[in-house]
Formats: C-alpha cells, structure tokens, sequence
C-alpha cells in the first residue's frame, strides 16, 4: 500500500478503536438498529403483498370502484397485484387518437414506452513514474473509474389484458413520485474508444486518470411485454388508475406474485440473521470496551488517591518537623511510633493518641479502630494548639 492509503487507514483504525472500541461498537449498534428497522419494513411489506388481491386488468374495475357512494370525494384506493401488457395510452384513449405514433423507437428498432440512454466514461489510472510505492490498483496494473450520465424519458401507458381488445379493460400506469427500479431490457450497447493525445500522455506519466472509452447503452419497456404492477389502484371519472406505494418494494416488475413473496421472504431471513449478528457484535464490542474503561478509570482513580496521600503525608512530615527535632514530653508522644507529638484526634470517639502520619496509616486500613478504644473510626482530625 502507498503512503497515503497506509494513513488513511491508520487514521480510519485510530478512530474506530478509540475508547477500546467504544466508536466501532456504536457504529455496529446503529448500523444493526437500520437492519431492524428494514426488517420490520420488509416483514410489513411481505404481509401486504400477501393479503393484496391479484387480479386481472378486466377484474380490477371490481376492486375499484368509481361509484362516489365510496367515497365522498367520488376517489376510491386499494392496494392490489396486476399483471398485463404494456400498452402505449394512445391505444385506448380517444383523446389521443390524433397521435397514435407516440411512442419511442430504440436503436435496434423496438418501439418502447420507456427509454433509459447511459453514457459511461470509463477511465484508465496508471501509477506512471510511482510505481515503486506498491498499493492495491498496481496488483492489477490499472484502476477504472466510470462517471455516468442517465437520460430517462418516459410516455403515457397503459396495462391491458393479455388476450383481448385494449378498449376492453386497462389501467393507466403513473409513474410520478415512484423511485422503484424499472424492468427495463437492454437492447442496445456500444463501447467507443478515445483517442489519445500528448495530453493523455502526461496524465499517465503523472499518475492521473485518463479516459480510455465512452460505453453508451439503451435500456427499453418494449411495448406488449408481460409485465407484473403492485401498488395502489384508484379510479377517478371511471378511469382506473395505478401508482406505487412507498411502503413496497416493487412496483413494476416482470416478477409473479409467487416469486416477490419468495423474494421477499430470502430479504427477510438475511435481515433477521444480519441484524442478530450485528446486534451480538456490538454488545460484545461495547461491552468489551466498557469493561476495559471501567477498569481503566478505577486505576486512574486509584493512582489520584495514591498521589493525593503522598502529597497529604509530605505535608504532614513537614509540619512534624519541628516536633521531632525538639524535645516532647514523654506523656505527649505518639502511642505508635513514639517519636512525634500527638496532634489528631479520632472521630467519632475522640481519642487524642496519635501523631498525623500514623492516624492516616490506620485510616487506610480496612477496618480502622482506634488504638486505645478499638471503636471503628471515620476520620481523624488535626489539633492545633494556641
């Protein structure tokens, strides 16, 4: 790996490590609450696309009715599963019979309802002169990148049953606000080479990415493909209507009600076992990491204690200082050491027998009592004298 990618990813370690973890261990809980959330979506989708009915283009006028009895605003919807033929909307409405020809022709001759054009540059990276510093992209000798640019254009059409008269039954398909994929066919693909020039040259050389080829494919709806609609059916003026749901996956596709339920139910066990496994991973991780800084801030703790003593018994040396060196009566000495004046005193019993430092050595004991009672203690307090 280069230089930059060896930091990159050391500074990308650092952060998800930091804390013992505890970044990684959040990032593996949210992404596992996001797999839940999508399971519950998918497991709610799968039970709608069960109960939905499906139908025929000639049955569906059933379903939804244009009887404003339904409804007051004369608008009836229902979430239910066609399948029929695509059909350009010319076909069957008479407003539109003047333009009978709109509709698209593909490059091989296909006429179509919709039309996707992607142009694709494709782009060839060369270390050129840093060859020596080896990462991933030189493994393999190159490093395509690919920009695209999608055209989509799309014309009024229909579903209208398989095996009968376009004017006999149908259903306007609506495609305004649906971000489903579309079961488009490719029908037209060709890669056009890019000439080189002095300037590609120099980009190679330098390490730069330089286009190499244009791919430009065409993907198509042809007209009478079979073709399977879930979503919400309305009428409105005796005109039967569909438009996708955002709480399903699919709209459009060349799937039977019979393979999306299979579908749907392979998503769902991979997001079930996903989300558990997550979900255990993160626990161990955050636990794991809780742990460690628990333990780390009882050494921390232990550490301010130990060094708060150390500063605390300093200072009473100091201050004892003067009472070694000077002569103290026999009767006024320290019942431990026998070497400094007493001066704390015990609570809560009162007893004036020690010296400072060795009242605090017997406050650190597990169990202090004092030496003259052998009543547990709290604390000790410093006696001055006027």
């Amino acid at each position: 790996m280069s230089s930059d990618d060896q930091a990159v990813v050391a500074t990308f370690a650092q952060f998800a490590l930091a804390y013992d973890g505890a970044f990684l261990g959040m990032t593996l809980a949210i992404a596992a609450i996001k797999t839940i959330l999508k399971y519950r979506r998918s497991c709610s989708a799968a039970a709608k696309i069960r109960r939905a009915p499906s139908v025929s283009v000639s049955g569906l006028r059933s379903l939804a009715p244009s009887s404003p009895e339904d409804d007051s605003s004369g608008r009836t919807e229902n979430l239910v599963i066609v399948r029929g033929q695509v059909r350009p909307k010319t076909a069957v409405d008479r407003k539109w019979m003047g333009f009978k020809d709109k509709v698209f022709v593909s490059e091989n001759g296909e006429r179509a309802v919709i039309v996707e054009r992607t142009q694709t540059w494709l782009y060839n990276e060369w270390r050129g002169l840093q060859w020596l510093s080896y990462d991933l992209r030189s493994l393999f000798g190159r490093h395509r990148k690919a920009h695209q640019s999608t055209y989509l254009e799309t014309v009024p059409f229909v579903l209208t049953a398989e095996e009968s008269e376009p004017e006999s039954g149908y259903v306007f398909v609506n495609l305004n606000g649906s971000n489903h994929l579309l079961p488009l066919t490719t029908v037209y693909s060709h890669m056009r080479p890019v000439q080189a020039s002095p300037f590609t040259f120099l980009q190679a050389i330098f390490g730069h990415g330089y286009p190499v080829g244009l791919l430009d494919e065409e993907k198509i709806l042809p007209l009478g493909q079979d073709i399977t609609a879930v979503g919400i059916c309305s009428s409105e003026d005796g005109v039967l209507e569909i438009k996708s749901s955002k709480d399903i996956p699919y709209f459009l596709s060349e799937m039977t009600k019979d393979q999306m339920e299979e579908e749907i139910a392979v998503n769902i066990k991979i997001l079930f076992w996903s989300s558990v496994a997550l979900g255990m991973l993160s626990f161990g991780v955050l636990g794991y990491s809780l742990m460690r800084n628990w333990a780390r801030w009882k050494r921390w703790r232990d550490l301010k204690q130990r060094i708060q003593e150390q500063q605390s018994v300093g200072a009473v040396t100091e201050n004892s200082g003067e009472d070694e060196a000077g002569s103290v009566p026999d009767g006024e000495l320290c019942v431990i050491c026998l070497m400094t004046r007493r001066r704390s005193a015990f609570v809560p019993c009162g007893h004036l027998v020690c010296c400072p430092r060795c009242a605090l050595s017997i406050e650190r004991d597990l169990r202090p009592k004092c030496p003259v009672c052998r009543q547990f203690i709290r604390t000790s307090v410093r006696i001055y004298a006027s």
